[in-house]
């Protein structure tokens, strides 16, 4: 950020707090507000993507994302999607804004630790087997087996038969998922030298998001360079039809939520399932309920 202009920077750093705030906003706003907005064509013909316009646009896709929900519920469907790219990229956001507003139970999210001594001695995909979806589930992988390809490659956790045999496997293993009825989708969130720079930078000035940054993640801020030599090669040894890698440009990061989330809609040949309309049933009232008082010293204070 030295060799940038400090207007310009400051510009970034508003917009990032501003961003900041969206996060914590947006499921309080209201469909209403987004009905004032002029067209999406026009706001894309602008070349912007003003804020109203993406929480539109974001809450149009929700509603998408809540009828695939009902889809693979209906229809039994095991959707498994593996979130990848570098630190900071925006993958936790993108899967913050894909799980929101849907039913938990339905759509986890699985982001697993180091693996410990024991998970180091099994078959290494084990770990991960036990966490992939059953039938009317969505399982979004906050970083996944390709740990091996990247971080553990590049930090020395693994060695260079490990790696070899993950390669050698890997298409194997995701043929077979695929071919057991599975759907397996792949993202890698791409952003610039730059963009990670300034996304580092505003994770050390903000104490919120201070616990964000890792020491791994400041050392691989050092080796970004052997980061991108491993991901050229793991693009060229597991991008195959069955489980494509499919790249979302990530700088901007509102444009690459809803260009996520609009190509994952695209994967999945999802219908609108009819949905029963629901009705409160009748109160019932027993003429000899009396509601006891709950102790003073349970209730919580109203401080505001």
């Amino acid at each position: 950020m030295s060799d940038s202009n400090p207007s310009d920077d400051h510009e970034r750093l508003h917009n990032e707090i501003l961003d900041s705030l969206d996060e914590e906003f947006e499921a309080e706003l209201e469909d209403a507000m987004m009905d004032r907005v002029g067209s999406r064509d026009e706001a894309i013909e602008e070349g912007h993507l003003s804020r109203r316009v993406y929480f539109r646009e974001l809450l149009r896709l929700q509603r998408e994302l809540i009828k695939l929900q009902n889809w693979v519920v209906e229809s039994k469907a095991k959707v498994a999607v593996l979130f990848e790219g570098r630190d900071a990229a925006g993958k936790g956001g993108a899967i913050k804004r894909i799980t929101q507003r849907l039913n938990p139970r339905v759509c986890r999210v699985v982001a697993l630790s180091a693996p410990s001594q024991r998970e180091q001695t099994q078959w290494y995909f084990q770990r991960y087997v036990q966490h992939l979806p059953a039938g009317g589930e969505i399982v979004l992988f906050d970083r996944s087996w390709y740990n091996r390809a990247g971080v553990e490659r590049v930090m020395g956790f693994c060695n260079q038969q490990q790696l070899e045999e993950f390669f050698r496997t890997v298409p194997e293993f995701e043929r077979m998922l695929v071919q057991s009825g599975m759907y397996l989708i792949k993202y890698w969130f791409s952003i610039s030298d730059q963009e990670q720079q300034f996304r580092f930078q505003c994770r050390i000035d903000d104490p919120l998001k201070q616990w964000k940054l890792s020491p791994m993640d400041l050392e691989s801020r050092r080796r970004w360079e052997q980061y991108t030599v491993a991901k050229e090669e793991m693009f060229a040894r597991t991008n195959f039809s069955e489980a494509p890698w499919w790249v979302v440009e990530a700088d901007d990061k509102k444009r690459a939520r809803l260009n996520c989330i609009h190509h994952f809609l695209q994967q999945l040949p999802y219908t609108e399932v009819p949905q029963e309309r629901i009705s409160l049933p009748p109160r019932e009232h027993d003429e000899g309920y009396r509601r006891q008082p709950l102790p003073e010293d349970v209730i919580v204070p109203s401080v505001y």
